[in-house]
């Protein structure tokens, strides 16, 4: 971490344990308006919040093409997108640390679809992630850590992340737990919270001066769609946040049936409100349709043959959206928002920035020419 930062935890074990409301029961019942007396009841400890960086102007939304994954392509194509969006020195100035976040959702034994891998269809490509690191790195980024909450930290070796950290210098950090960190550190999600009013995170991506997420473009069962935001749920370890110590996933994020709907949109928008996105980028060269993941019902692989990437979330997430043929400004129950109250709308409202396509400049190829009719989640 830079120098500047010193490096200590925002509160004891003990504190951290009496926050969770664990301390017999093993499982945390996060702050949320459900939330059990234990947790509501414990001290808590200094919160910290972490600046938003939302631009101001009318955002920009650059798309490429790629047929493949091919290293040189790829690293071409992304340098390309970041060019006609003027360039990283804006978002990461030298000596930054900087986090990219990327989607590895479901972890090995979540399977994968007939004769597809998981990272040609629900998974970020390494490749694409790759050529982020390089340009991130051209312009003076001291420190890369590539972060995700995975279930197995096989899932970084198996789908070539150790592989991209060890050629390139950056830093897998598995945000399942405080490692390298001595503990946890919560982080405000700022005024006028919708369910949680701070989020446990590992200290990493409150020290970082830059963040970044690097999705792959999908369907979502509940949420309608997942890009980068969405992106942002797989933030916080999952036993942190569960209903039940039986739970394998984020069962608190979606609480009980009759409030999902309202309920898993609302955490979306508030983890993103904990830790802002500073770049965008969407890896929609081969994705999954119908579902998120090969475990949902009518999930099948399809190839859109994008990438699209931005400086606005939720402009680059919107741009996505229509690239998979649905209205990103569309409201339950209007495929893919079938089962939930639209995200992008709840962002938009938020200040977020728009999900008004026609607020934003697409750059490169035009979203007619790359549209690729996803199949909506059944």
């Amino acid at each position: 971490m830079p120098a500047s930062r010193p490096i200590k935890p925002a509160f004891s074990r003990r504190e951290f344990l009496q926050i969770a409301g664990v301390a017999a029961a093993g499982v945390l019942v996060s702050s949320c308006q459900v939330a059990a007396p234990a947790a509501t009841a414990a001290p808590s400890p200094t919160v910290t919040p972490v600046p938003t960086a939302i631009p101001k102007a009318a955002p920009q939304v650059a798309i490429g093409r790629a047929q493949t994954y091919q290293r040189d392509t790829i690293t071409a194509e992304v340098h390309k997108l970041i060019d006609e969006l003027g360039g990283l020195t804006d978002v990461v100035k030298p000596g930054d640390a900087v986090a990219i976040k990327v989607n590895l959702t479901g972890g090995l034994t979540a399977g994968q679809l007939p004769g597809v891998s998981p990272i040609e269809s629900f998974i970020t490509h390494p490749e694409v992630v790759r050529a982020l690191v390089l340009e991130v790195k051209a312009v003076g980024a001291k420190e890369i850590y590539i972060v995700e909450s995975a279930y197995e930290p096989e899932s970084f070796t198996k789908w070539g992340y150790d592989s991209l950290a060890a050629d390139t210098g950056a830093v897998l950090v598995n945000l399942t737990n405080s490692d390298p960190f001595k503990d946890f550190v919560e982080v405000a999600v700022g005024p006028n919270s919708y369910i949680y009013p701070s989020f446990i995170f590992n200290q990493v991506l409150r020290d970082v001066n830059v963040f970044m997420s690097v999705s792959k473009m999908k369907s979502h069962t509940l949420a309608g769609v997942s890009h980068t935001m969405k992106n942002l749920y797989g933030l916080v370890p999952y036993r942190f946040y569960r209903l039940s110590s039986q739970d394998k996933y984020r069962s608190a994020f979606h609480g009980a049936p009759e409030e999902t709907k309202s309920r898993l949109p609302r955490v979306i928008m508030d983890i993103n409100r904990a830790r802002p996105i500073h770049f965008s980028l969407i890896d929609g060269i081969k994705a999954i349709q119908g579902a998120e993941g090969p475990w949902g019902k009518g999930a099948a692989d399809i190839a859109p043959g994008v990438l699209l990437a931005g400086k606005n979330a939720l402009a680059t997430d919107a741009v996505a959206t229509a690239v998979m043929g649905h209205d990103p400004t569309a409201e339950y129950p209007t495929p893919p928002f079938l089962r939930c109250d639209n995200h992008l709308n709840l962002a938009a409202k938020l200040g977020l920035g728009t999900n008004r396509l026609e607020a934003i400049q697409v750059l490169g190829a035009t979203i007619a020419e790359v549209k690729t009719p996803f199949t909506p989640p059944w």
